[in-house]
């Protein structure tokens, strides 16, 4: 039960029928709960009555105070008297969506009315960020913060708030007789909250401005620096302590910025050496900037929120963040979801993303795995069972590269949030060698031929140059095609292409790491399906793979994250290496078939010898007419007649490799072993082209079929 339902339950609130209006019911006072900072302030009011015990009768809301001579309103204040005479705290509530300067902004202003109005204590909330202040008694009344408010009937203030095993918000709440302050009651302690996917990405985002400080730093730093307080964020929830026992994240009292910076560093150097390469450059941020985003996260719980609600959470941070600084396109979840949840990948699968951004393939693996993992073992009651059965998978099977080292980390980050599985992501070239990879990143498990899955979204559009990797010469797709029809290019010479594009060379490097009969998932554009100019890349991907299905994405797929390409996802299962030398084999005798049914060879030689011929009569012909012409001067005289003749030529030429190229692909269907294709289109994924959902999503219709698809070939070849 949530803080509104007992406040609704208790008879402190109620609303109209449609929710629009509150009505705090000891004062009588109705409200727009349309309001954003309205909600901040019922809950809490409804905080201070129900976790904090204070009794409704010493509360009041929406206070007149003298200013000078202007008069302005504090949204509460807490009496130490039931005579409500003698201001014990004062409360400011602001909405949630605030940023760190406009919250500073209602400290200072919360501060004043508290000095005017005598209060000994100061509460500044969003909700998604806390602040309290003791006043002193004596001038001049300098801002003493503290961890938090005292709770009724409390004198003297723990020096922390957060600790191991302390009484639920929530839970620790009952219905008390008022009485008057014990000296002897001493404050409670709390245990960190789990918090809904909306307000963690509240507190992303928030936390990462206060950093950014509108352009006082590189949005890219403060990305960075705000990755390595989360981690210790992280780090310190999973330190082992005993019930009772504070945490050190968070803000202590009578301490000074640079003793909590002092703290964080040393959570952060236990992470250097536990994951070094996760934790690579120290912390750079002052105390202050420490201090400041301390107060964003040290109430909340991490490690226990609902891994779908902080993936989500930190993805919409990631996607806002990133297609700004970085212009990456984060593969949408609803995509993500149906390409992995169609495979047939268990936690004895080796796993990779060549091309993995932020991490989400790798994250919806393991979440698949983790679900599995409820299959077999019971969470609570087999929860080692459980736990080693898909940790070990995330561990030791789940692999990712990205080639830009900041997204790399942040992936490391994003599965460090979901529960681990960070140690297998390097940030390195996706186009290199495997020995390369290895010698580069130190990690020896990225060889070729070892991967069960590749699940990826390679990046669309750029092109690689010969002149800049070295590795080009590496990829058969970075050569030129042998045009089989071409006379002079029967020697097999090869020549490199200047450039290829990436999403190309992905489609090689990821047969090369595949197993033989290991399932590729890609994400492509159209182009490599129905571009003319691409027939050679559809040749290869038939001697390279098993196509197991083309499904056709809408055009407004990626619309919502920034890009506009008509794609396709591309199931592909890698053939054994004799299956492939006997494409190539079969491909390359009915070439030389057709070629010497139709005499080929001597049907070109015969038009090249009548255009020869016929061009020998125009020399002749302009010879006669000409006679004391020079050479020279003759060729000037049939230049346009011999571009005729030459054009002729190269129409039959042309119409001849017309005709055999139709019949090669008209017999090579013939040829080549049959087998089904899973063809769908999707119309609709669950999302419109501005990432509104509509409701409807095609996808899990189509996942359903294409699964059972998939278990029909695993089922035949066994």
């Amino acid at each position: 039960m949530n803080l509104i339902e007992m406040g609704l339950e208790k008879g402190l609130i109620k609303f109209d029928a449609d929710k629009n209006f509150i009505t705090y019911i000891h004062q009588n006072k109705k409200r727009n709960y349309n309001n954003p900072e309205e909600k901040v302030q019922a809950e809490t009011f409804l905080t201070l009555v129900l976790i904090y015990g204070y009794p409704d009768y010493r509360i009041k809301q929406f206070v007149p105070v003298q200013m000078g001579a202007n008069k302005t309103e504090a949204d509460i204040i807490v009496y130490a008297d039931d005579a409500c005479e003698e201001t014990h705290i004062l409360v400011e509530c602001k909405k949630e969506d605030l940023t760190d300067q406009e919250f500073n902004t209602a400290v200072d202003q919360a501060y004043s009315y508290a000095v005017a109005e005598g209060a000994k204590y100061v509460w500044t909330t969003s909700r998604i960020k806390n602040q309290y202040y003791e006043v002193p008694d004596k001038k001049p009344k300098s801002r003493i913060e503290i961890p938090d408010i005292p709770q009724f009937g409390v004198k003297k203030l723990a020096p922390y708030k957060y600790v191991k095993g302390g009484i639920s918000q929530i839970e620790s709440s009952d219905s008390k007789s008022v009485s008057e302050p014990d000296p002897n009651v001493k404050q409670k302690f709390f245990e960190l909250q789990v918090v809904s996917e909306s307000e963690l990405t509240k507190i992303f985002i928030q936390s990462h401005q206060a950093l950014w400080g509108g352009g006082q730093r590189n949005p890219s730093v403060a990305f960075d620096e705000l990755d390595k307080l989360i981690f210790c964020k992280i780090w310190d929830e999973k330190h082992p302590r005993k019930t009772g026992e504070p945490y050190d994240f968070q803000i202590f009292r009578d301490e000074e910025p640079e003793d909590l910076l002092k703290r964080i560093k040393k959570i952060y150097a236990i992470g250097e050496k536990e994951a070094p390469e996760v934790f690579k450059d120290g912390i750079s941020l002052s105390a202050q900037e420490t201090l400041t985003i301390v107060k964003y996260f040290q109430r909340i719980n991490l490690n226990k929120t609902d891994l779908d609600s902080k993936g989500k959470a930190f993805e919409t941070f990631m996607g806002s963040y990133f297609r700004g600084d970085f212009g990456q396109f984060f593969t949408p979840r609803t995509i993500v979801k149906f390409i992995v949840e169609t495979l047939p990948i268990t936690h004895k699968s080796r796993v990779l993303d060549t091309s993995c951004g932020s991490g989400g393939f790798l994250l919806y693996a393991l979440d698949k795995v983790r679900e599995q993992a409820s299959e077999f073992y019971d969470p609570i009651k087999e929860e080692k069972d459980h736990y080693k059965h898909w940790h070990d998978f995330a561990e030791k099977n789940l692999f990712g590269i990205e080639i830009n080292d900041q997204i790399a980390r942040t992936a490391k980050m994003n599965m460090i949030i979901h529960d681990d599985g960070h140690t297998n992501v390097i940030a390195v070239d996706g186009l290199l060698s495997d020995k390369e990879m290895q010698a580069k990143t130190g990690n020896k498990e990225f060889k070729y031929n070892s991967f069960d899955f590749i699940v990826t979204n390679p990046p669309f559009g750029s092109s690689i140059k010969q002149t800049e990797k070295a590795y080009m010469n590496q990829y058969n797709l970075a050569r030129k095609e042998l045009d089989w029809l071409n006379p002079k290019e029967t020697n097999g010479k090869i020549t490199l292409r200047e450039s290829q594009s990436t999403e190309v060379l992905f489609l090689e490097q990821c047969h090369k790491f595949l197993t033989e009969h290991g399932y590729l998932a890609i994400v492509i554009p159209d182009g490599i399906l129905t571009n003319s100019s691409m027939q050679y890349v559809r040749d290869t991907i038939e001697e390279m793979y098993r196509i197991v299905a083309v499904v056709s994405m809408p055009q407004t797929a990626f619309t919502a994250t920034g890009a506009g390409v008509k794609s396709s996802v591309l199931f592909l299962r890698k053939h054994k290496e004799k299956q492939t030398e006997k494409i190539n084999n079969q491909k390359t005798k009915l070439k030389e078939k057709l070629k010497t049914e139709n005499k080929y060879f001597a049907t070109i030689e015969k038009f090249e010898k009548e255009k020869n011929n016929a061009i020998k009569e125009l020399e002749k012909t302009a010879k006669d007419k000409n006679p004391n012409a020079s050479k020279k001067e003759i060729g000037e005289l049939i230049k346009d007649k011999k571009a005729e003749l030459q054009a002729v030529f190269t129409d039959k030429v042309n119409a001849l490799k017309e005709e055999l190229t139709e019949k090669y692909f008209a017999e090579k269907s013939n040829t080549l072993d049959d087998y089904p294709i899973f063809m769908a289109i999707a119309e609709d994924i669950g999302y419109d082209a501005t990432g509104r959902p509509t409701n409807n999503n095609e996808l899990i219709e189509i996942g359903n079929e294409l699964k059972k698809f998939i278990e029909q070939i695993e089922k035949t070849e066994k």
